[in-house]
């Protein structure tokens, strides 16, 4: 059995993953990023829980954009059977209907494996203290 921290298998597959929804969510294609989330995925923040169509109607719309995520922590990965949690500290560049936020968070995605592949069904974001 590999340990949660080994960077290969299940962990670093999830990271990959991780890493790639990244990318996707700053490149604004709604398509790509709607590639790693379930169908019933939903986001909670300090506004409340955001469900898959909204997030990604924004961001098809133009009212949302990304300019940069970046992970400022090792991602905290475990895996239990066909449900994997990670954790890790993000900061990010955001535009809402023409405003800027700058934000540190630290987030919790929540997969699950389906037929071979990871999907998110639960992100999780809250404010980081400051360092």
């Amino acid at each position: 059995m590999r340990s949660p921290e080994d960077p290969s298998g299940e962990a670093a597959d999830l990271v990959r993953v991780s890493e790639r929804w990244a990318a996707a969510i700053i490149s604004d294609d709604p398509d790509w990023i709607a590639a790693f989330m379930a169908d019933e995925w939903v986001i909670v923040s300090a506004s409340g829980i955001d469900s898959r169509e909204r997030f990604l109607s924004l961001v098809a719309s133009g009212a949302l954009s990304h300019t940069a995520m970046d992970l400022r922590t090792r991602p905290r990965v475990r895996v239990h059977g066909d449900t994997a949690v990670v954790t890790g500290r993000v900061t990010s560049t955001a535009h809402h209907r023409g405003e800027r936020f700058d934000s540190d968070e630290w987030t919790t995605d929540v997969f699950v494996r389906r037929e071979g592949r990871w999907l998110c069904v639960l992100s999780h974001v809250t404010e980081a203290a400051p360092d």
